[in-house]
């Protein structure tokens, strides 16, 4: 069983609290794994969010003997974070712990010295200031997170979501990630050119015309669906839904189907005994060799050495 822990201290937003409680604090049914062990570490009667207090199970020596520690955004305007969450993080960070960050909770990984040649992301306002501020790690504010090593980076809250959702899908499979998604009414995965991070951020923009359409081409994908089909379905003309499109969700229409399609392989290998060329079929990819060339693109390893990793891990 995993065990992790989400780091409180007074004056942590809330919000950068409640997405990782309500994706490793809540057991999914959908799960062949034992589900995570949960913990707050934290000062007793901590203040979140300006009025709300939590009440953390442990000290902030209990994130030494995690094994992943959730660090939420620091709440110090001046981005510099209590002593003793960063020395609390240090020890956890050289026991061995998987360390992620949410937002400007990366200001408190690189005052623990552990983002140090390391590529890492935080909020877009802020990440001028952690390249200034820390000039050994690589900032990148394009990303809405990315992995290096043991070390995870987000970006603004709601990509801490995401980042919670990578985590688990690291763990349990794209399978029980994605239930956890539904659960929430989030995207499952929004992927980029490789598994480990985000290229592009998604704006947080209305969806209010393509909602429908997106629905639709997930229930279609075996179709060899066209931006002609996506339109008609939607209504407009095929500029027009890519304009939507690009303002929207930040990529192409079939950039978006392409990533869904990929989403859909991964279940299959996961969850059926189906062949690659059956897979293929299902998740509207064509061939074996496009899945596989797609496959070991994005991923970085072929389908069937995906569905043996995570077989063997179940």
């Amino acid at each position: 069983m995993v065990r992790v822990s989400l780091a409180v201290t007074n004056g942590v937003p809330l919000f950068e609290l409640a997405a990782p409680i309500a994706i490793f604090g809540t057991p999914e049914p959908e799960a062949t794994l034992p589900w995570y062990e949960f913990t707050l570490g934290g000062p007793p009667q901590a203040h979140v969010g300006g009025w709300f207090r939590a009440e953390p199970t442990h000290g902030l020596d209990e994130l030494a003997k995690a094994d992943t520690v959730i660090v939420p955004a620091c709440h110090d305007g001046d981005m510099r974070p209590p002593k003793a969450l960063v020395e609390a993080i240090r020890a956890a960070y050289d026991n061995g712990a998987r360390i992620a960050s949410i937002c400007t909770g990366a200001f408190v990984l690189a005052a623990a010295g552990i983002l140090d040649g390391k590529a890492a992301t935080t909020h877009w306002m802020h990440s001028a200031l952690l390249a200034d501020r820390h000039p050994k790690i690589q900032v990148n504010p394009e990303i809405l997170y990315i992995g290096d090593g043991q070390v995870f980076t987000s970006a603004g809250k709601a990509s801490g979501i995401d980042l919670c959702l990578h985590l688990v899908r690291l763990d349990h499979g794209a399978s029980v990630a994605n239930a956890i998604a539904r659960r929430l009414v989030v995207a499952p995965h929004r992927p980029g050119g490789q598994a480990q991070f985000m290229t592009a951020p998604v704006p947080h923009r209305d969806l209010e015309g393509l909602s429908d359409v997106l629905s639709w081409a997930l229930t279609h994908l075996e179709q060899n669906l066209t931006v002609d089909d996506l339109a008609h379905q939607a209504n407009m003309s095929a500029r027009q839904l890519t304009r939507r499109f690009r303002s929207s969700t930040g990529t192409t229409p079939m950039n978006w189907l392409l990533a869904q399609r990929m989403n859909r392989a991964k279940e299959l290998l996961e969850r059926t005994d189906n062949t690659v060329e059956r897979i293929a079929e299902r998740a509207g990819m064509g061939s074996a060799a496009t899945l596989r060339r797609h496959f070991h693109r994005t991923i970085g390893v072929p389908p069937e050495t995906y569905r043996r990793a995570f077989r063997e891990a179940a």
